[in-house]
């Protein structure tokens, strides 16, 4: 099992977020328990190959 952790908001009556690994791609629900549904989903598409150009977000560590 693995954590991964996502930023979400609410707009109106939908609620929006994206994977923090991933904030290129979002997506949207009418609950946060859809929302959630939707953020595995969305992994499982990217870890599969089957979004194309995957920008990813890191950390860079550098020596001062």
């Amino acid at each position: 099992m693995k954590t991964l952790r996502f930023t979400y908001w609410q707009d109106g009556e939908y609620f929006l977020a994206f994977l923090n690994d991933y904030p290129d791609y979002h997506t949207q629900a009418k609950s946060k328990e859809e929302l959630v549904s939707n953020l595995k989903d969305l992994l499982a598409d990217i870890e599969s190959g089957e979004v194309p150009y995957i920008r990813k977000v890191e950390e860079l560590v550098v020596a001062e």
